[in-house]
């Protein structure tokens, strides 16, 4: 695994840590479903169906999931590390306490994923969609999301340390509790703020970003603006 160099913008805020997973020879999974606290090393699942799939605590290290459903799979304190999940989807699928290194997610297409507690570091999450994110209480460092739609996800008490947010779409996005470091907001292609505009502290905007969110501003110090 490499990982490419970090630099800091023209406003000093230092680039994310991007991770360059290259996978050795896969082996194709042939089990059914997963199981808990299972050791997968460098296995590839093509298209596997893990619906409602058991696999607490489980360590995927070198491995591609490829097209997979991952319908409330329970995945808690799962292990990713030097992983590659495209195309991916699902529906309530449990990461709570999980922990991701050096990790790409290609176009997912995932809703309600809980990732209460999780640990990300070093992770790509390019394309594709995902709804109510529930990153509350976790931890992601050098962390991109780039050219994806999060509608309504929940940084409520995260801490955020050079966290890029790249082309992609913010929904109704909450950030309460939430302690930021090199936090680039400044390339979203749509910002939409619904809770903790007052935890952008340690966060870099655009100055049109700035001029859409002045009344959330305004009215977070009390502040009326009349004409």
């Amino acid at each position: 695994m490499a990982v490419s160099g970090r630099k800091k913008s023209g406003t000093g805020v230092t680039a994310a840590r991007r991770p360059e997973v290259r996978l050795p020879p896969l082996v194709p999974y042939d089990g059914d479903g997963l199981e808990p606290d299972g050791d997968y090393d460098g296995v590839r699942f093509d298209g596997a169906d893990l619906t409602d799939a058991s696999g607490r605590g489980a360590r995927f290290m070198d491995c591609a999931l490829d097209g997979c459903a991952l319908d409330r799979a329970e995945l808690v304190r799962a292990r990713f590390i030097d992983a590659v999940l495209t195309g991916v989807r699902g529906v309530g699928t449990d990461l709570v306490e999980a922990s991701l290194r050096d990790v790409e997610v290609v176009d997912a297409r995932l809703g309600g994923v809980q990732m209460h507690g999780a640990v990300l570091e070093r992770v790509v999450v390019r394309g594709g969609k995902i709804d109510y994110l529930n990153l509350r209480e976790a931890r992601l460092k050098d962390v991109v999301f780039e050219g994806c739609v999060l509608a309504e996800p929940d940084f409520g008490g995260a801490h955020l340390v050079r966290v890029e947010f790249r082309d992609c779409v913010l929904k109704r996005a909450d950030f309460s509790g939430a302690r930021m470091d090199s936090v680039d907001l400044r390339a979203v292609a749509e910002l939409d703020i619904a809770r903790g505009v007052d935890r952008l502290a340690g966060a870099v905007i655009s100055p049109v970003q700035l001029m859409e969110l002045a009344p959330a501003f305004a009215a977070q110090i009390g502040v009326r603006v009349e004409a």
